[in-house]
């Protein structure tokens, strides 16, 4: 597979979940914190969270760059919505696996011109091909 690179984020991350995360620019500095599902004090963002809001944005850019492409494609409404919910857990065979669900809220949208944009974004967004046949993704439009 080759890409042309456009852009490049750098983040680095210290101890762990329990850590902290920041961007080379200084335009994110969180504190981490291992969920309390998880074991943990939940005082702090977790890593699903930070994935669950990259999905969920890049899937709406996803869906704005297809509809601006293909003019047979619905355009997308500026009260859409993209929400990404992550879930992790144990294997069966070891570590832990992930699970993430998208659900799409295209307001004033006919379904199936909907279905159309959003099987067009999942071919475009980079989140999607990065998790394609990795983990199970269920694309629901609401």
């Amino acid at each position: 597979m080759s890409i042309s690179i456009a852009y490049e984020a750098q983040a680095t991350a210290t101890g762990g979940r329990d850590g902290k995360a920041s961007v080379k620019d200084g335009n994110l500095d969180i504190r981490l914190a291992t969920p309390k599902a998880l074991g943990g004090n939940g005082d702090g963002n977790n890593p699903e969270q930070l994935f669950a809001a990259g999905y969920s944005a890049c899937f709406l850019g996803a869906m704005k760059f297809a509809a601006s492409q293909d003019k047979a494609l619905p355009r997308v409404p500026a009260d859409a919505s993209v929400t990404a919910t992550v879930g992790i857990g144990p294997r069966a065979d070891k570590g832990f696996g992930l699970r993430v669900a998208l659900t799409i809220h295209l307001p004033g949208v006919e379904e199936g011109a909907a279905r159309a944009l959003v099987d067009e974004a999942d071919t475009i967004c980079p989140y999607s091909h990065a998790t394609r046949g990795n983990i199970d993704v269920t694309i629901n439009v609401a």
